[in-house]
């Protein structure tokens, strides 16, 4: 067995001195020897012995007694697993046994030893030597695979640490998904709610062609008023922007709608004389459901300006209309019948207010929604220029609607018309004044987002009127009066020929003052009242004679 190893540094010498607790070899450094021929004893040579306490001093080393028997004992070679073999070391360390001087560093072998002979697996190293543990100070040097270690540790705690961090993010991504799905469920059903599609929840079809209930909708309305200061008399209107459907239209109210007036039960044309804008729109609000924002009062001379102002107006003329100034009779009519005719201002006023002999208030009314949807047409979208051309007309308008918030609606409605998305309907009002279904349903609620409430006409004094005197517009006339006076009007037809004299007949003695005061208001002499018999549910029945003159303006 070869006992001196050259570890190759500088010439020195190390010699084998036993093994470490993990059965590594451990080397001390062997001095030069004097002369090559003595032999070198390192366990009988005076000079390096163990000096624990590095006095300088030379100790003796004791013999190898791990039990404390007094007698030498063996150093058994290291076999852990008891093969009789030495186990093979991978990495070769040399230790230096402390001395009296300064410990030097270990010195690593990191050369092949295969194939010498001092370093084979069957090499027999002596186990008879005397060793004692603390004769050697180790410096500790961790295994070389305790770095391997480490980075398995570091791998497998990463991986782990990698496996919970998509844990985490998998979890994140499904409530995240859980969330939008929750929140896309709440969204859909909060719309189809709003849209009033939900079942048990929906209401009629809207009629508006929007997707949400005719109740749920947004609409701006205002109120104007045509003031014909020539001929006397009021045409009504209502001008509704839909923000929700963008959808705009002018609803026509006629004259002969029962409103509710201080007095009891009027009409729209009376209400609008006797009671002003601020009570007119207070009925309205009341029999139509409605919310009305301003009223804006239009004579027919800024109705006139204004069309000049926007550049006069283009519409479908459906009559001739006479020029008003006109000397004579047979002279070229100022407005021609026709499609796409082109209306100064002047022109518009004679078309919007014309109504021909024996037709319905309905005809020239009409005749004015056409004229505004014109108007709106020829307006500017711009809110800032329409409100200029409120401001140029100089009117004075209603308090709660001024320049500025009348040119904004204007320009909406405007940019709705050019865009084709306004239209004009007639509200359905029976002869009585009152609202039919058809009212209810088609204009009121799905228009105005309304409900109808007609006032009660049982307290009313119920008229039956029949026609004799062979003008066929004094029926419509006479109607218009009665409800105005706050009578109920029931139209009793047309007499198969003519009657001289008017008659105002009343079956009860109770209604003998309602009878005069019928004849009153139409205009007939006290004597026309006279007792008799009545048309059925009428109170007071009235035959309309060639003597009948109706009022102007009726």
């Amino acid at each position: 067995m070869n006992d001196r190893y050259d570890a190759g540094h500088g010439g020195d010498q190390y010699e084998l001195v036993g093994y470490d607790e993990y059965g590594r070899p451990v080397y001390r450094q062997v001095p030069q020897q004097p002369s090559p021929q003595q032999p070198y004893d390192p366990y009988t040579q005076q000079g390096y012995g163990y000096d624990p306490y590095a006095t300088g001093q030379q100790q003796p080393v004791p013999p190898y007694d791990p039990y404390g028997t007094g007698q030498q004992q063996p150093v058994p070679s290291y076999d852990p697993y008891g093969t009789g073999r030495q186990p093979r070391v991978a990495e070769q360390t040399a230790y230096i046994p402390q001395q009296a001087g300064p410990v030097e560093e270990p010195v690593r072998d990191d050369r092949d030893h295969r194939g010498d002979p001092a370093y084979q697996d069957d090499q027999e190293y002596p186990d008879d030597r005397d060793y004692r543990t603390e004769q050697f100070a180790f410096v500790e040097d961790p295994d070389g695979d305790s770095e391997d270690v480490i980075d398995w540790l570091k791998f497998t705690e990463n991986r782990t640490e990698r496996r919970e961090e998509a844990r985490r993010r998998a979890r994140s991504r499904l409530i995240a998904l859980v969330v939008v799905l929750a929140l896309a469920a709440t969204g859909g059903v909060g719309y189809l709610w709003y849209a009033g599609k939900l079942p048990g929840l929906s209401s009629s079809d809207d009629k508006t062609g929007g997707t949400t209930t005719a109740t749920a909708q947004k609409r701006d309305v205002i109120v104007v008023h045509l003031h014909d200061t020539k001929k006397g008399g009021t045409t009504t209107a209502l001008l509704v922007d839909n923000t929700t459907t963008k959808q705009g239209t002018t609803v026509l109210l006629p004259n002969a709608l029962a409103l509710t007036g201080d007095d009891g039960t009027t009409t729209l044309a009376k209400s609008v004389e006797d009671d002003g804008s601020s009570g007119t729109r207070e009925a309205l609000d009341t029999v139509l459901g409605t919310s009305i924002q301003g009223t804006w009062r239009l004579d027919t001379p800024y109705l006139q300006n204004l069309v000049d102002l926007v550049g006069n107006i283009e519409i479908d003329t459906n009559a001739d209309v006479p020029d008003p100034e006109a000397k004579k009779k047979g002279e070229a009519p100022l407005v021609n019948k026709g499609e796409s005719q082109t209306l100064s201002g002047k022109m518009a006023v004679a078309y919007a207010t014309y109504r021909a002999s024996g037709e319905a208030q309905n005809a020239q009314l009409e005749r004015f929604g056409q004229v505004m949807q014109g108007v709106l047409r020829k307006m500017s979208s711009d809110a800032q220029a329409a409100t200029t051309t409120v401001q140029t007309l100089a009117q004075i308008l209603d308090p709660s609607l001024t320049d500025k918030d009348l040119g904004t609606f204007l320009a909406g409605l405007s940019d709705l018309a050019k865009g084709g998305d306004h239209k004009t309907a007639v509200l359905p009002v029976q002869t009585d004044g009152t609202l039919s279904a058809q009212a209810s349903d088609s204009v009121v609620k799905d228009i105005l987002g309304g409900t109808a409430k007609s006032p009660d006409q049982d307290a009313a004094v119920r008229v039956s009127v029949r026609n004799a005197s062979s003008v066929k517009d004094n029926t419509e006339k006479a109607r218009v009066v009665l409800l105005n006076g706050g009578f109920t009007f029931l139209e009793a037809g047309t007499a198969g020929s003519a009657q001289a004299a008017s008659e105002v007949t009343y079956a009860d003695a109770a209604d003998k003052e309602n009878a005069t005061e019928v004849a009153k208001t139409l205009g007939l002499p006290e004597d026309a009242v006279v007792k008799g018999k009545v048309s059925a549910n009428a109170n007071v029945s009235v035959v309309l004679g060639q003597d009948y003159e109706p009022a102007s303006g009726g």
